[in-house]
């Protein structure tokens, strides 16, 4: 693990949250994108070294929406750079960690992502990503 990548937060209106969050930060999103396969659209915030990630749900039965009425609005997970995912997955697998996806798959901010059960690490949805080169 390099570094805490970014921190997700699930939104039921983007647009809103856009709005509160650039009045928060006090700078706005520099980037929206929609990741179809996962059923959601994002937008990312830099301050300084830290991102976050707001993130609506695209479909009525898209992990984002199922969060957020689960749970409410909030923080989604945190994300973690890595170097090489895929030997980052093998070690976790190794230590009994329970992985959401077996093989890495194509996420927002051009990433390989791969999800660690919350059931594994204490309540908290926990993803690995690496820069796709």
């Amino acid at each position: 693990m390099i570094r805490i990548e970014h921190i997700g937060i699930a939104v039921k209106d983007l647009e809103k949250a856009e709005e509160r969050y650039a009045k928060l930060l006090g700078t706005g999103s520099y980037k929206r994108e929609e990741v179809a396969s996962e059923g959601v659209l994002t937008s990312f915030f830099q301050v300084g070294p830290n991102k976050i990630e707001l993130l609506e749900s695209t479909r009525p039965d898209g992990t984002i929406a199922k969060a957020i009425e689960k749970r409410g609005e909030g923080m989604h997970h945190i994300a973690f750079e890595v170097d090489d995912i895929r030997v980052e997955m093998a070690r976790l697998k190794a230590e009994g960690f329970t992985l959401l996806n077996e093989e890495p798959k194509r996420g927002a901010d051009n990433k390989l992502v791969c999800f660690v059960h919350p059931k594994s690490a204490n309540g908290v949805l926990v993803e690995l990503c690496q820069e796709i080169k």
